[in-house]
């Protein structure tokens, strides 16, 4: 019997054994011949690997390379590291597999690939411009350049980047959702309508590039038009709460009123962190002159809310005034202004309500001039009126010889 195969033949029946999934049996056979070898230990992680035991592959692929160096093994190594979230292991041996091999595109791309996950983004750049170089066609590489730019802040790059992926490959579907987001976010509306279609002709499904098609129909008041894409969206992902609240929304402002309610009602049951759903049940049931339900959803919604809740408490505050609680109401309008002093419309509701209910004029006049300090500029209907009244209390508190300080 030659040297090589009696060496080999003891292996022949565990990789039988391999092969017909009897694992266990297989492992067993390793109790009979010699392990203390690269082929013993490296058999030994391939069966480990093939049943996810990904900390037991390790262990004995690090074994099999204390004996010989083996680019196979190594790989496979550095890719059951990723499995198992060490990726600075992974660069680890990829940096220097490539060290020896600066030719090998393939594990210059892997190692580009755990620069981004691991958020190098200096190191990442470098990587794919030499990869460009290398190959100037290949779309995936200037991709992979704009994430690069992305984690660096470089904004202009980054958009260069996905636009010279996209010319690369006009099909490029990731690319492209990321160029209509980029210029979303800088404001550029027709740029971003022209990457959102051409996106959406490639897949109609696209959750990211419907989301932003809605918002713009939303922004320009189309609630009718978004209707077909938000049921469709609705379809895709039931989990996303998006379509839901962008339904209940469009439904409200289309004046659809009981299929609003319908959506509203599934998101507070879904989400009861999300207390917008419940502030809009409060305008419904202020349309409907419900005020009994109103107040009750305005309330819970001031309840559970952690953010700014000034439309809440002017809901709130609305109620009062439909159902002639002129302090309630004043009490809810401050507390609107205090939660978000941009709200101008809490403050001169709670001037114009503090001139009504009380005699003395100190407490309005301070709130009028605190408007025109503030918002004579957003609303000239109200403007005129505030200086109107100002005008007003500072005649007749002078002819009482009072003082408005």
């Amino acid at each position: 019997m030659e040297k090589g195969e009696a060496q080999t033949s003891p292996f022949s029946t565990i990789d039988s054994l391999f092969a017909k999934g009897r694992y266990q049996l297989a492992l067993k056979g390793f109790d009979n011949i010699n392990s203390t070898s690269f082929l013993a230990n490296y058999k030994k992680a391939l069966i480990y690997e093939s049943i996810d035991d990904h900390l037991k592959t390790v262990q004995f692929l690090k074994i099999a390379l204390t004996f010989k160096e083996n680019t196979q093994a190594s790989l496979k190594l550095a890719k059951t590291y990723q499995k198992i979230k060490k990726s600075q292991e992974s660069i680890t041996i990829y940096e220097k597999l490539l060290a020896k091999d600066s030719l090998n595109l393939v594990l210059e791309y892997q190692l580009g690939k755990l620069y981004l996950v691991t958020k190098k983004g200096k190191k990442a750049v470098s990587l794919f411009k030499d990869l460009i170089k290398k190959d100037g066609q290949n779309a995936n590489y200037s991709y992979r350049l704009a994430l690069g730019y992305a984690l660096m802040n470089e904004k202009n790059y980054m958009i260069n980047s996905f636009i010279d992926t996209y010319e690369k490959d006009t099909t490029h579907l990731k690319a492209i959702a990321h160029l209509a987001s980029s210029f979303q976010k800088l404001n550029d509306i027709d740029s971003t309508q022209l990457f959102v279609e051409k996106g959406l002709r490639i897949d109609k499904d696209h959750i990211n590039l419907n989301k932003l098609k809605i918002n713009q129909l939303y922004r320009e008041k189309k609630y009718a038009e978004s209707l077909p894409l938000l049921l469709n969206l609705d379809t895709i992902d039931e989990k996303d709460t998006y379509s839901t609240s962008m339904l209940g929304r469009s439904y409200y402002n289309l004046d659809s009123l009981e299929k609003a309610k319908t959506y509203f009602r599934k998101l507070s049951r879904t989400v009861r962190k999300n207390f917008k759903a419940l502030t809009y049940l409060g305008h419904i049931d202020l349309k409907e002159q419900d005020y009994k339900s109103a107040y009750f959803n305005y309330l819970m919604a001031t309840a559970i809310g952690k953010e700014k809740r000034d439309e809440e408490y002017f809901g709130l505050a609305t109620v009062a005034l439909e159902t002639n609680k002129p302090k309630e109401a004043l009490t809810n309008f401050e507390k609107a202004y205090r939660e978000n002093s941009k709200n101008y419309k809490a403050l001169y509701q709670l001037a114009k309500l503090s001139d009504d209910y009380y005699k003395e004029k100190k407490i309005a006049y301070k709130h009028y001039t605190r408007y025109l300090d503030r918002f004579q500029d957003r609303d000239n209907e109200i403007t005129a009126f505030v200086k109107s009244r100002v005008h007003a209390i500072k005649k007749e508190s002078f002819m009482k010889g009072e003082s408005l300080e």
